[in-house]
């Protein structure tokens, strides 16, 4: 009777750019001595004294099936970058053998290295690999405000082309970048850099970690500031939601619709970081702005941003609508970014006490909160117009443009009949 041979183990080491030397005895001894010895040009460098049969890893699959092809040995090392099962070969070799036969040996992954290096804190870090895929990921990323990120690169996605990236993108937060190369090897080189122009043009070596973290606004960005539609990133904005404002093409359309006229009184309902009621109070310092917002971390920033600004014609309220509106002097224009629920109960309270010539504007971002408004404004008898705004801004993808679109948004414009 015959049994079965048992399938050789399999010992997975992790291996940095110092070579063999970064090795554990214990390991190091078990890629010296392994039967079968697989690993790229470079790793298998790292072992010229090596006698047993090599495997040489360009193609994965080629090599997986080396591997299963090859007559009974005792012990085979596979040997692959940082730790195996962090965006490297363990999770493909996990589905190409059975787990028991798998024993892993992580090394210092690069990224552990890179965050090392720079002296950041990772453990909230968001970690994105744009090796062999799209930078959408980072995007979002980048779009959200994530604090801490850090880029596993290639040669179509390399920090030149995360920079232009960078550039394109009008986004609530500013970062500070790091370039982290050949992590762990003798020419290691880490760059840090405040101008992401400064890496546009230039080349990096083929391994490298790209580090972004989130910093607070650079008073820089309030130089040259243009009369009407400032940058998003202009503003002071929530700390865990960065992205949180009527975003500047939103704004000055907004802005348009309600046809403003020097030395009115203006309602600016769930104003937020302040963006609009902002923008009004340069365009029409003679106005008398009341910036309405139920969280005190908001009236709080609403405040530090009109100092930021200069505005001093601004008041800043806190309290839920549309309670605290009934204390407030009828308005000539109202603007309702947001409602906290009680769109409707806001929006009558807005139609009572508006003066005679008055506009309201609506900026509605979900399909639920314009049914509610319409459903008020037709058992009304007021006057109103709809502007669907669909906009996408322009994005690099590697050496092309793309278009990435903003959310939708519905303004309505209200006035009496």
């Amino acid at each position: 009777m015959t049994s079965e041979l048992a399938p050789p183990p399999i010992h997975v080491v992790g291996i940095g750019l110092d070579g063999a030397a970064g090795l554990s005895a214990s390991v190091k001894h078990l890629a010296e001595t392994a039967d079968v010895l697989v690993g790229s040009d470079r790793h298998l460098s790292y072992f010229p004294n090596h006698v047993g049969d090599r495997i040489r890893l360009s193609n994965f699959n080629t090599a997986i099936a080396q591997i299963k092809q090859h007559p009974p040995v005792s012990c085979i090392v596979i040997l692959t970058s940082g730790d195996p099962l962090f965006f490297g070969f363990g999770r493909l070799l996990l589905e190409a053998f059975p787990p028991e036969q798998l024993t892993f040996h992580p090394h210092l992954s690069s990224v552990q290295l890179a965050f090392s290096r720079v002296k950041l804190s990772w453990h909230d870090a968001r970690i994105i690999s744009a090796h062999g895929r799209s930078l959408d990921e980072l995007i979002g990323a980048l779009s959200q405000g994530v604090e801490t990120i850090a880029v596993l690169t290639d040669a179509s996605n390399s920090p030149s082309a995360i920079a232009s990236l960078l550039l394109s993108l009008d986004l609530p937060s500013t970062y500070r970048v790091w370039v982290c190369e050949n992590l762990g090897g003798s020419n290691e080189q880490i760059l840090e850099v405040q101008d992401f122009r400064e890496l546009q043009h230039q080349t990096f070596a083929a391994l490298n970690v790209v580090i972004l973290n989130r910093q607070n606004r650079n008073e820089a960005v309030l130089q040259a500031l243009p009369l009407f539609g400032l940058p998003d990133q202009s503003f002071l904005s929530f700390s865990d939601r960065p992205g949180l404002m009527t975003k500047r093409e939103i704004r000055v359309l907004a802005i348009a619709e309600l046809a403003l006229q020097s030395d009115q009184i203006v309602w600016d309902i769930g104003a937020g970081t302040g963006s609009v009621a902002i923008e009004i109070a340069r365009l029409c310092p003679a106005s008398q702005i009341f910036a309405i917002e139920k969280t005190a971390a908001g009236v709080t920033l609403i405040q530090k941003n009109a100092d930021r600004f200069g505005v001093n014609n601004i008041q800043p309220i806190h309290g839920a609508a549309p309670q605290v509106l009934e204390e407030l002097p009828p308005p000539d224009r109202v603007f309702i970014g947001g409602s906290g629920g009680n769109l409707e109960d806001i929006l009558k309270a807005c139609m009572a006490q508006l003066a005679e010539e008055g506009v309201i504007v609506l900026a509605l971002a979900t399909l639920e909160h314009l049914t509610q408004a319409m459903t008020s404004l037709k058992s009304s008898a007021w006057n109103y117009r709809l502007l669907q705004v669909q906009i996408a801004r322009s994005t690099p993808i590697a050496a092309l443009t793309r278009f990435t679109p903003l959310n939708p948004v519905t303004l309505i414009t209200l006035t009496r009949p």
